[in-house]
């Protein structure tokens, strides 16, 4: 499932909170299997109904060394909470000294698994066994998904017990490694919420601005109480830099805690006494955290209460978390803007059934400047457009009157694929663009789109920008970049600051990229909190348009229909507003659950940001 479909989740059973008892799985650990010989692979379970509990097998009775590792493997895979099956596969101290939650290592397929002495005699009391595959991705400690690539080796021994004579694992990696099919079938992904570090806590001048921070939990093992003690814990390191957490340093859940909503879908939280002395703004604000947080986890809470110090903190319903803090993905447009026939930009009713259009008011939409692209601010106040040649950037109020003013930037790039990048606005109201110029490439701020451009620093980020989109929460930036002919779609932190002098000073760092396996990324929109729609192919392949996640993972809802000749392609943070896209069609819409419309003739739709 994915982290942004808050939408379809708040639409269907809380299922991470109950289970039908519809079926089990047994993954049998006793398989008779030799203990030399040929590489072998343990292979995926096929991916089952999410109402389908599976559970381990112990190991059997005088179970062969093959049988202990595969048995092993097979109880990660399970739903056993703490891992206690997975851990009778192993002696005593190693069960001890293993941290399940280390790592999970994901594999193209299940590990393969070879004897390393396959001459050893059948008397032996000590066996070792070398783990392959292909890596997917790594999930660390803090449940961060990375993606990854490479060849995974690792290597498990096993002892004989001299009194039992039973084998068992006496050294084993830490973590856990599962094949890609079992990862999709035992975590999901879900968004906690921290808010941008621009605003202080209890900051009643600015509301803080809610911030997603995607991660994996473990679907059928307590996943209420597993996201709650990750949001006490704090942020992902990637994230941290620009983020922070009303919840006091050190604020943990109560010792033995598994949290469940009553009957009135309230959820009584009990935190240690490190958040006995919280005001009341700043106990709401982490009541807005969790909310924020559940909201995308399960229906089932509508209101929390918050606890410490045997005292009651606060409590905080549903409807008031938006009033504490602002999620920008959840401000639903008035309209979609694009460029129709005669060069100006138009806009529709965002949702209309027929998506008539009309000119903005203002000077971008009276047609006496010919425009390329545009970006209208998130409060679709004012609109920026490129002209059509690239290399001028315009910025105007979208209201009555007026004439075309001198252009805010100017690209000497010597075509028009070298000139200017479509602009994009962030949550501050500062304007965002890229000049593609290959002698001089830049990425440019422009405070309230009115200021003199500055230069965005970005170290670390290897290639030409061709594409800028800023995430509705203002600290996050998604570049399109262009490097030896590949063009990879790469996330990156909004860092700001000021020179000694007093000059502001705003630098991306910590890029990463979203799409490793895609060679050419031709269009991309944020989607959601966490979530891009992205238009690419990979080396060899044809086009497609797919979501992704913001740290590269691919999110469990379908694919948008397929759309030939994709140029451009926008969409809302409400998932209710339909994708709009600019094809070989012209301009076209895919309304939820149906196939792509054409509805106008132009180029470059965006909704505002």
């Amino acid at each position: 499932m994915g982290a942004d479909r808050e939408g379809a989740r708040r639409r269907t059973p809380a299922r991470a909170v109950a289970y039908a008892a519809c079926g089990a799985v047994l993954l049998a650990g006793c398989a008779s299997m030799p203990d030399s010989g040929d590489l072998r692979g343990v292979e995926s379970t096929p991916r089952q109904d999410t109402q389908v509990r599976v559970f381990a097998m112990p190991p059997g009775e005088d179970a062969k060394p093959q049988e202990i590792v595969q048995g092993f493997l097979e109880a990660l895979t399970s739903d056993d909470p703490d891992y206690r099956t997975a851990r009778q596969y192993l002696t005593a101290d190693a069960a001890k000294a293993w941290r399940p939650e280390a790592a999970t290592t994901v594999l193209m397929d299940g590990p393969s698994t070879e004897a390393d002495s396959p001459g050893t005699r059948e008397d032996a009391d000590e066996f070792s066994f070398t783990l392959t595959g292909a890596k997917v991705a790594t999930v660390d400690a803090q449940q961060s998904y990375t993606p990854a690539t490479g060849p995974y080796t690792s290597n498990v021994h096993l002892t004989q017990d001299r009194k039992t004579r039973q084998w068992r694992i006496d050294t084993l990696p830490q973590g856990v490694v599962m094949g890609q099919t079992d990862f999709q079938r035992n975590y999901m992904s879900v968004n906690k919420y921290y808010f941008a570090s621009n605003t202080a806590a209890g900051d009643t001048f600015a509301p803080p601005t809610a911030v997603a921070d995607p991660i994996y939990v473990r679907e059928r093992v307590d996943p209420m109480t597993q996201i709650v003690r990750s949001l006490l814990n704090g942020p992902t390191r990637w994230l941290g830099p620009v983020v922070r957490s009303s919840f006091p340093t050190g604020t943990a859940l109560k010792k033995d805690v598994t949290l469940t909503p009553d009957d009135r879908s309230k959820l009584t939280v009990p935190l240690n006494d490190k958040a006995a002395e919280v005001g009341t703004e700043r106990c709401q604000e982490m009541a807005a955290q969790l909310l924020f947080t559940l909201r995308n986890l399960t229906p089932a809470v509508e209101e929390v209460d918050l606890r410490a110090g045997g005292a009651q903190l606060c409590t905080l319903a549903e409807g008031q978390a938006d009033t504490v803090a602002s999620r920008g993905s959840v401000q639903t447009p008035t309209s979609v803007y694009w460029i129709d026939a005669k060069h100006r930009l138009v806009r529709s009713r965002a949702g209309s059934d027929t998506m008539q259009a009309d000119p903005v008011p203002g000077p971008l939409g009276a047609g006496d400047t010919a425009l390329r692209s545009v970006a209208v601010s998130r409060d679709e106040h004012s609109a920026a457009g490129v002209g059509l040649d690239g290399s001028r950037l315009y910025v105007e109020p979208l209201v009555e009157g007026g004439s075309v003013g001198e252009p805010v930037v100017t690209s000497r790039g010597r075509t028009e694929d070298e000139r200017l990048s479509a602009p994009s606005w962030d949550a501050q109201g500062d304007l965002w663009v890229a000049d593609r110029n290959p002698r001089d490439p830049r990425l440019l701020l422009l405070e309230q789109g009115e200021e003199e451009p500055l230069e965005v620093l970005t170290p670390g980020l290897d290639g030409r920008v061709l594409d800028v989109r800023v995430a509705a929460d203002g600290v996050r930036i998604a570049l399109v970049v262009e490097k030896d002919g590949k063009r990879s779609l790469v996330v990156g932190l909004i860092e700001r600051g000021k020179e000694s002098g007093g000059q502001p000073v705003v630098t991306v760092v910590e890029p990463r990229s979203a799409t490793p396996e895609l060679e050419k990324v031709t269009a991309m929109s944020w989607a959601g909190d966490s979530r891009l729609v992205v238009v690419g192919r990979e080396h060899g392949g044809v086009e497609q348009m797919r979501y992704v996640q913001v740290d590269g993972s691919t999110p469990d809802v379908p694919a948008p229909a397929a759309l030939t000749g994709v140029k451009e392609v926008t969409a809302s943070g409400d998932d209710r507003l339909p994708l709009v896209a600019y094809s070989v069609d012209g301009i076209v819409r895919l309304p939820s659950g149906t196939q792509w419309q054409k509805v106008a003739e132009g180029t470059a739709p965006v909704y505002p940001g």
